[in-house]
């Protein structure tokens, strides 16, 4: 097994590897009572090794919340709440998150605000969470008008990435988990990443194990580097974490989550480079490479079918989270990742034209 620290304040470590689940009972030992929170489909693929990892020493009670994007709502945290009181769980008991991002955004929010904030332990089962959503306490839900708009910081109190739930993905699943890998390939500090990817792109198609382990422990290292520069997005650093995501993100909501976070996030680092380019921030050659490192990967880099228009797209973005009043870009440059603010409309509707928006 591999182990990152995340250097905040206190400290955790996320644990990488086959028998990451493992670790579960000392984790859980001093703990009155544990909360597991996770999906039927989730319990339907691996939840016998998650029932082995459980110690029998402390009582656990089992939450399940819906699939999918729909299922990021206030209501469901109230729900969760609820059912948190009526099991009896107190605060000095504990939340285990066992599921993709969904369940650990919800999850860890619920456990941020009940009894104004208990334990939580992350143990993500999909690629995307292992990578990037258990990891730095970011923990939110949806509003109609934007994802991830009403959250809370909530450190875990460690990150469980057992590689083994990865072979239960369904294909699809999968590839959206390689959206958020390719972004750490885009990044400055993703030489590792990017070399992995291009050396056995076939082996992390095929889910090898030892590969998936050293590439999520790559991807996992400088999330964890960064979360530990700028916890709360404060500085400003936390923000490159955010390449690709300001149009994935509205192309999601825009598109009712139809398609999936990797995947919206894949077209938007196409977007992001395009759009660099555009601005003489990056040479012509930085799109090229990150078209060709998603097609290996078998990720879009255009919205395919009906797509939202500029006005639509444009009105989602200007409510991101990252946004100062106008429109607010992470985009490649001479200085590594940069927020940009307010670039010329006609570089961001040209840059759209190439991912098929207002073609």
């Amino acid at each position: 097994m591999r182990h990152v620290t995340v250097g905040v304040t206190p400290p955790y470590d996320v644990t990488v590897g086959e028998d990451a689940l493992t670790v579960l009972p000392g984790l859980l030992q001093g703990y009155r009572r544990a909360q597991v929170v996770t999906q039927q489909r989730v319990l339907d693929a691996c939840g016998d090794r998650l029932k082995d990892a459980l110690p029998t020493a402390v009582p656990v009670t089992p939450a399940l919340i819906d699939d999918g994007e729909a299922s990021k709502t206030m209501a469901t945290v109230e729900s969760l709440c609820r059912g948190f009181a009526a099991s009896g769980l107190l605060r000095g008991d504990v939340v285990v998150a066992f599921g993709g991002g969904v369940v650990g955004d919800v999850a860890g929010f619920a456990a941020a605000v009940y009894h104004r904030g208990i334990a939580v332990v992350q143990v993500p089962t999909t690629l995307l969470a292992q990578v990037d959503a258990a990891i730095g306490g970011k923990t939110a839900v949806n509003l109609p008008e934007g994802k991830n708009l009403v959250g809370a910081f909530h450190q875990p109190q460690a990150v469980l990435a057992d590689t083994t739930t990865l072979t239960t993905l369904p294909d699809v699943e999968f590839r959206s988990g390689l959206g958020e890998v390719a972004k750490y390939a885009c990044m400055p500090d993703g030489r590792e990443v990017a070399e992995l990817l291009d050396q056995e792109a076939p082996q992390v198609l095929a889910r090898d194990p030892d590969v998936l382990s050293r590439l999520v422990t790559a991807c996992v290292a400088i999330k964890a580097a960064v979360v530990a520069a700028d916890p709360e997005e404060r500085t400003g650093a936390r923000a490159a974490l955010n390449l690709g995501h300001t149009l994935g993100h509205a192309l999601e909501t825009t598109l009712e989550h139809s398609l999936a976070h990797g995947e919206a996030v894949a077209i938007g680092l196409v977007f992001a480079a395009n759009l660099a380019a555009r601005l003489e921030r990056v040479g012509s050659d930085v799109p090229e490479r990150v078209a060709a490192l998603l097609n290996e990967l078998g990720l879009p880099t255009k919205v395919a079918g009906p797509t939202p228009t500029v006005d639509e797209l444009t009105a989602v973005m200007a409510r991101d989270k990252k946004a100062k009043g106008g429109l607010t870009f992470v985009l490649p440059g001479p200085n590594g990742l940069e927020q940009v603010d307010d670039p010329p409309a006609r570089a961001i509707e040209g840059a759209l034209h190439v991912v098929g928006v207002g073609a």
